[in-house]
């Protein structure tokens, strides 16, 4: 993808951008409250249809390339693109990542939480924080004049140094009037490589992150991610917008 145009959004645009994701924040921030012992992703799922009809906007991922939900529900060792289901129970001690986007005014939001359920072991615990914290560094990196490679670097050498690893299968994105644009941004690297970073760029910034070694494979089903391994994977992810002022968190509330 490195030839493709990486497509600059105007002050307006990002205001645009920022409307959409303040929606997407507001909807995760609502699913918290649903996440809890007994109860299912599709209950989250159908939460997530209400909500995006109250706020007249179209969910982004439904339909996307045929997936057929509003939202990626996925637990422990599931890494992306769980499918919500009535027979997926929420039990004490899992995690859930949840991944949602809209498309408002012509315009894409996209961002993704990791919420514990109940109480979880110590381990998995570290690795919500640390993968949370990496989205941070790595937002944190990504300023007007940085390379695109300092912001996988940042993830990278915060998670790694924590003992845990990152997925290099899947990786971040542009994002703006479509979905996925250039530039991929991977959660891995060395700094000071690829494009330089420009004010209008907008990136979805989305670590994900494995307790155990970094390989995953898709399910049968052509969307589940799982470790390898089978142990537990964080998933965070903000659309952030490169300012001459510094990064601007786009989907933060």
């Amino acid at each position: 993808m490195h030839n493709e145009t990486i497509i600059l959004k105007s002050p307006d645009e990002i205001e645009t951008m920022r409307r959409a994701n303040l929606i997407v924040a507001e909807i995760l921030n609502k699913l918290k409250e649903y996440v809890r012992p007994g109860a299912s992703t599709m209950e989250l799922e159908l939460v997530t249809a209400e909500e995006a009809k109250r706020h007249k906007v179209k969910p982004a991922f439904k339909g996307y390339r045929g997936y057929p939900f509003c939202l990626c529900t996925s637990i422990n060792n599931e890494v992306v693109h769980g499918m919500p289901s009535k027979s997926r129970v929420l039990e004490e001690g899992d995690i859930i990542s949840i991944d949602f986007g809209v498309l408002q005014s012509g315009f894409y939001g996209d961002s993704a939480i990791t919420v514990p359920v109940g109480n979880v072991s110590a381990d998995v615990g570290r690795l919500v924080r640390v993968t949370a914290e990496s989205l941070e560094r790595g937002i944190q990196a990504a300023r007007e004049g940085n390379r695109l490679s300092d912001i996988g670097y940042a993830v990278q050498s915060c998670v790694e140094a924590e003992g845990f690893s990152v997925v290099r299968d899947f990786v971040g994105h542009g994002i703006g009037r479509e979905l996925h644009e250039p530039p991929q941004v991977p959660n891995f690297g060395l700094p000071g490589k690829g494009v330089r970073l420009k004010a209008g760029m907008v990136l979805a910034i989305e670590p994900m992150i494995n307790l155990g070694d970094s390989n995953v494979k898709v399910l049968d089903d052509g969307w589940t991610v799982v470790t390898s391994d089978k142990s537990c994977s964080a998933h965070f992810e903000h659309t952030v917008a490169i300012t001459p002022d510094g990064p601007y968190v786009l989907s933060r509330l």
